[in-house]
């Protein structure tokens, strides 16, 4: 078919009226069969786009009847994905929508990481050992390596592969722009949901037993992995609300931020900061049903301090469950102080 599309091409470009649109989800093949250098197409494309998933605020336009809330557990569970999030039925509960799609044998997304895998890759079974490792905590090479029982150098080429997909990430401190402390995160959402409450628990899935296994991780984990997912969301905010013009700063780039802090010898680590020559804005997200208090602020203000060279610092607080009258009162009276609260980062942009 390639050689078919390239002989038209080539005959009857220059007069066709033709628009010729070729899309495709398997990216491998796409990138290869389509775009590759030993393709017959290679060379004849006008231009080529890679359609990324939905943003937290653009996926929530596809869950209506839904709280503010559930949209960003919806959003955290599908990565954005709009087939997936098509799925979702508005007439049944949070939970009731995540079970179907998720620990049911019978659910879309039941099997969807294991189907991509073999879709996309040679050698599945090694990928989804790297895979799993990273979504049980691994983060650094030789880790990933060790839990997944291969080479170094073998698991840094799949590694390279998995960014190259979109399903892994590299990332350094923010600071850093290249560093030892390089680790390896999942970048998709529904890949890092998948991997931590549904593989493990296939056996009792497939037994019948997916109610009891989402009631557990409703009851028991859904906070703390939301917590994490949270934090991407507000990145995403800062980004939003940085082209709306609706931050009292602007930035350049944005990112987590670990490292050690040497008076108190232990680790340390910044959810998000925003950094744009000598100003930063240090962020902090809590996904909790306390609502946040001074303590955090003053947390936050300490790992700042581990930091010089910033002549413009400020400071934001993302909360679940809003903020306490106390911090309310000391984000006025301070002045380089912003809280947003879940509502707040739905706001329309126009």
């Amino acid at each position: 078919m390639s050689s078919v599309l390239q002989a038209a091409i080539d005959k009857y470009q220059a007069n066709s009226k033709l628009f010729l649109i070729l899309c495709g989800s398997s990216m491998s093949f796409m990138e290869k069969q389509v775009l590759g250098y030993t393709s017959p197409l290679y060379g004849r494309r006008t231009a080529q786009f890679k359609l990324l998933p939905f943003d937290y605020f653009e996926s929530a336009q596809m869950l209506p009847g839904f709280t503010n809330e559930e949209k960003i557990i919806l959003y955290s569970v599908t990565g954005g994905i709009p087939e997936y999030l098509s799925r979702i039925n508005n007439v049944l509960s949070l939970q009731e929508n995540v079970r179907n799609l998720f620990f049911d044998p019978s659910g879309r997304l039941f099997e969807e990481p294991a189907s991509l895998l073999k879709q996309e890759l040679k050698m599945p079974e090694t990928y989804n050992a790297i895979i799993a490792a990273i979504a049980g905590g691994s983060s650094k090479l030789n880790e990933i390596a060790t839990k997944a029982d291969i080479e170094t150098s073998q698991c840094s080429k799949m590694l390279t592969t998995l960014i190259s997909l979109g399903l892994v990430r590299k990332e350094y401190p923010i600071t850093e722009a290249k560093s030892r402390k390089s680790i390896y995160l999942l970048d998709d959402w529904m890949f890092v949901f998948w991997y931590r409450f549904v593989q493990p628990e296939l056996s009792r899935i497939t037994a019948g037993l997916g109610d009891t296994v989402c009631a557990e991780v409703f009851a028991e984990q859904l906070g703390s992995y939301t917590g994490r997912a949270f934090e991407e969301c507000a990145k995403q905010y800062m980004w939003r609300a940085l082209f709306n013009e609706k931050l009292p700063v602007s930035f350049k780039k944005i990112g987590r931020w670990w490292g050690n802090n040497p008076k108190e010898r232990r680790e340390e680590e910044v959810d998000f900061i925003a950094l744009s020559g000598a100003s930063a804005v240090f962020g902090e997200c809590k996904w909790r049903t306390a609502p946040t208090g001074e303590d955090v602020l003053d947390d936050l203000i300490r790992r700042a301090g581990l930091f010089s060279g910033f002549t413009n610092i400020r400071y934001m607080l993302f909360s679940k469950s809003g903020f306490t009258g106390a911090l309310r009162s000391r984000a006025t009276s301070q002045g380089n102080i912003t809280l947003v609260g879940v509502e707040d980062m739905f706001f329309s942009g126009e």
